[in-house]
């Protein structure tokens, strides 16, 4: 895993509410970190963008992540995420999540579908928005 294959990174401050019984970060929090670096992903390449315009965009059909190290409070989270992979109507992203000393922490892939909530029904990435993808 090279970081520098990782375009999009968010900072996030770890909240006394993060934390559960075992005074550690709580797993839920952790995909809570996922969905902001995907948020960020939307954002960054025009989907949300796409959605709010035409009531098409992606929409979640797997989310997973594996714990590798706890992250504590006070302290900060890193989410880096990159595309993983593009099919026809579907696509990956991977997320790595660091603590301030660049340590591994955790590291998930989601999976979305391009979805049409007007018809109800998937469809194909255009080749314009692949190229967007793609950069990141």
């Amino acid at each position: 895993m090279e970081l520098s294959e990782f375009k999009l990174s968010l900072e996030l401050r770890i909240d006394w509410s993060d934390l559960d019984m075992y005074k550690h970060v709580n797993n839920l929090t952790f995909m809570r970190f996922m969905q902001s670096g995907r948020v960020n992903f939307w954002e960054t390449t025009g989907l949300s963008r796409i959605y709010e315009e035409t009531n098409r965009g992606p929409m979640i059909v797997s989310s997973h992540c594996d714990f590798k190290k706890s992250l504590y409070y006070p302290g900060s989270a890193i989410v880096k995420t990159k595309l993983a992979y593009l099919k026809n109507s579907s696509f990956g992203i991977d997320h790595i999540i660091l603590n301030e000393n660049n340590e591994l922490c955790a590291q998930g892939r989601d999976v979305a579908v391009c979805f049409d909530f007007n018809s109800q029904t998937t469809y194909g990435i255009p080749d314009d928005l692949r190229e967007i993808m793609s950069r990141y």
